[in-house]
């Protein structure tokens, strides 16, 4: 007598791994759902709801009240909203200069050489340091006894006892620096891993085929980075136009408003005169302007092919 194993019928087995998908689906759904419920929680909500302020007249004590598009034309007539705009679209400055910058600096730091280690971290730490500390720290480098003044007027660069901060010419300037000199270690990252997912077999390939430093970075490492030249320019163009910490620690935006950006204007609308919506309205202008530079970005360095 022979003993078989029953099988399964075809329609059973169909329903059992149907069960399992179902199952599998619903263990990851349910994986997903606290993350979700969070991305709703403080940052769709926030989104959608502040969106709505932008049309209503609210000071947080009394319900909002619904203005239409009252806060947008009186934001047209307002100079000092366009005044910290312009400021903002100054900032915009800082964009090339911090991406060439980390790009030589990953390429520095991308070298097998002994203690490389020490100094990918070093480039890294402003990063990763308060900007509460690092604004009290550049604050007192800019006094005029400081160490920058100090240096600038030594080299002829500089005349008079004010610092850098208390003129309104160089004082937006100032701030820029220190967000160049904070950021470079964070854009650095990104390059090197751009740098080190590029197959080291072309550049060799390259160079034995009597290609210079400069033909191997043109022709092969700049191409090799454009995904994340794309990402760093993009992120960098947003963080410029909705800079704010900086403004906010080292100078208020003074002085004479010569560091006055929109959305200090923003905090200073909702937090210093309760005018919720008006702030809120703002907040719509601005992220539509980093939207409009974002696709700019986007078409640039994509070579004009946003669908590529």
């Amino acid at each position: 007598m022979s003993l078989t194993r029953p099988t399964l019928k075809p329609e059973r087995a169909g329903g059992t791994s149907r069960r399992v998908t179902l199952r599998t689906s619903l263990s990851a759904y349910a994986f997903l759902l606290p993350f979700v419920v969070l991305l709703v929680l403080y940052h769709a909500w926030p989104v959608f709801f502040g969106t709505y302020l932008g049309f209503t007249k609210y000071n947080i004590i009394s319900p909002p009240q619904f203005v239409g598009l009252d806060n947008f034309r009186e934001l047209l007539r307002d100079e000092q909203f366009w005044s910290g705009v312009k400021s903002s679209l100054k900032y915009i400055l800082v964009v090339p200069v911090i991406q060439l910058l980390s790009i030589a600096v990953a390429m520095l730091v991308n070298r097998p050489l002994r203690g490389i280690g020490f100094f990918r971290t070093a480039y890294y730490v402003p990063v990763v340091t308060s900007f509460a500390v690092v604004g009290l720290m550049w604050n007192w480098m800019y006094q005029q006894e400081g160490p920058v003044n100090f240096v600038l007027m030594r080299l002829g660069l500089m005349k008079g006892d004010h610092s850098l901060l208390n003129n309104p010419a160089t004082a937006l300037y100032a701030v820029m620096f220190v967000t160049l000199w904070k950021g470079i270690g964070y854009y650095m990252v990104l390059y090197l891993a751009g740098l080190q997912s590029i197959g080291r077999e072309l550049e060799e390939a390259a160079t034995i085929d009597g290609a210079t430093r400069w033909q191997v970075f043109t022709n092969i490492t700049l191409p090799g980075l454009r995904p994340t030249i794309l990402v760093c320019s993009l992120l960098s163009t947003i963080s410029a136009i909705k800079v704010f910490e900086e403004i906010y620690v080292m100078t208020q935006g003074g002085p004479v408003g010569s560091t006055y950006t929109a959305l200090f204007f923003t905090y200073s609308k909702a937090f210093v005169d309760f005018r919720y919506g008006y702030a809120a309205a703002a907040g719509i202008v601005i992220a539509v302007i980093s939207l409009m530079f974002g696709l700019i970005n986007f078409r640039i360095t994509r070579g004009g092919r946003v669908d590529a």
